[in-house]
């Protein structure tokens, strides 16, 4: 009479793990989204990329009021026609004590092309670290979804074992009344221990999940993190040109080839103006001494200086050519990425509703098929019209449709927020 109750006290506990295994996940309500913003948000302030590029952008803010001024004025101070034979100040009327000023003016526009293409400069710099930024925050997204996947592969498995330890009492009673085989308490054993060697295989994975995500915030990969319960679906509504467009007004590397492109125009700008020369103007004082006999004023001077281009051919007009052909380059540069943009944002798109649809078959058809089929299995077993190894065999088809739906779940937030750094900017 005890080993009859204890039989049917085993089938109560396995059906009542049964529903915690068909339905795992949410035992915990936790906050998710903070949980991950709060991720984002200290990897985006701490991490050292984004503070090596902000002191970049410290760097290059400097420039463009440097290369818009003008040069240094030049004060020049010099004795002219002194003679030889007395050193004498009065001794001719041409040896006079001179200062000179002079100031180099650069030929209208070319300052501020100057300071258009460092400004240009600073934009690419900026948008290469928002560049950064989407990256950081992407990764961070990746290593959180990988650490629920973990997590939640973690609690199914757990589950799992307990129905498997059912299990082996469950063939250990019937072994004991002689209706159960011992290769069935065997193989019931060798499953157990496979359970616990994918516990182990899972741990290792999360210790080394977690490093990551920690040295993505800057942290020691040995400090703890608090990971919460279960990945929300996120419903995907968008279609391929809305994102594309989406794509061309947020995605920072495009913004960075649009400011290549406008650096270059400036560059250009600017070699055609060299055809036109700089001015160089100046003024002089020239202090003579009187002699004996006769007065010598001071005298004033003034003079302007201009370069002649006559090398032009073989060197302004190379000049212009090449930045003509940068301004190709760059606009080249910004097809090609705009282009690639595009396909990526159509790949995951089509990820996304292949990944929607998977979801829905396992979920609402494979799981519940499965679940069907290892209850069947169950009360069969009970009444000896069903093999161990059939049990089972349902058992470890539920468990692995469990771990996919939890894998796949995984990967449809990976790939949205693979989508998000591709268009630029957050979508949901």
């Amino acid at each position: 009479m005890e080993t009859v109750m204890r039989h049917w006290t085993g089938w109560i506990a396995v059906f009542c793990l049964l529903g915690v295994v068909v339905f795992p996940g949410r035992l915990f309500a936790e906050s998710f989204e903070e949980v991950l913003k709060n991720f984002i948000d200290t990897a985006v302030q701490n991490h050292p990329l984004l503070g090596e590029a902000d002191q970049h952008i410290n760097a290059l803010n400097e420039i463009p009021a440097q290369v818009s001024s003008l040069e240094d004025p030049v004060l020049e101070f010099g004795l002219y026609n002194l003679p030889t034979n007395s050193f004498a100040f009065d001794q001719e009327a041409m040896t006079q004590k001179k200062v000179v000023v002079s100031q180099m003016f650069p030929f209208p526009g070319k300052l501020g092309l100057k300071e258009l293409s460092a400004e240009k400069d600073v934009e690419m710099a900026r948008q290469h670290r928002d560049e950064l930024r989407l990256l950081i925050e992407r990764d961070v997204k990746l290593s959180f979804y990988e650490l629920c996947f973990l997590k939640a592969a973690q609690e199914t498995t757990l589950e799992n074992k307990k129905l498997l330890q059912q299990f082996v009492e469950m063939a250990q009673t019937k072994y004991s009344v002689g209706k159960g085989l011992q290769q069935d308490v065997i193989k019931a054993q060798v499953e157990l221990s496979k359970i616990m060697d994918e516990l182990l295989r899972l741990g290792q994975l999360e210790a080394t999940e977690k490093g990551k995500l920690n040295s993505l915030m800057n942290r020691l990969p040995q400090d703890p993190l608090h990971i919460p319960h279960g990945i929300q679906k996120t419903q995907f509504n968008f279609d391929i040109e809305q994102l594309q467009e989406l794509s061309v007004d947020n995605r920072p590397l495009l913004k960075e080839a649009q400011a290549l492109i406008a650096r270059s125009m400036a560059g250009n700008a600017l070699a055609q103006k060299e055809y036109y020369p700089d001015l160089n103007v100046g003024v002089s004082y020239g202090q003579r001494e009187d002699s004996l006999q006769t007065r010598h004023p001071d005298l004033v001077s003034a003079f302007f200086k201009v370069r002649i281009p006559l090398w032009q051919s073989s060197k302004q007009s190379k000049k212009v050519s090449e930045t003509s052909y940068r301004i190709e380059y760059a606009r080249e540069t910004y097809r090609k990425l705009k282009n690639k943009i595009f396909m990526e944002i159509k790949e995951a798109t089509d990820q996304e509703n292949k990944g929607a649809r998977l979801l829905e078959l396992i979920g609402e058809g494979i799981i519940p098929q499965a679940r069907h089929s290892l209850e069947s299995a169950m009360a069969g077993y009970s009444v000896d019209k069903v093999d161990f190894l059939t049990l089972l065999d349902n058992e470890a088809t539920l468990f692995k449709w469990q771990i996919k739906y939890h894998r796949e779940l995984t990967n449809y937030e990976k790939n949205i927020a693979t989508l998000e750094y591709t268009v630029g900017k957050s979508i949901f």
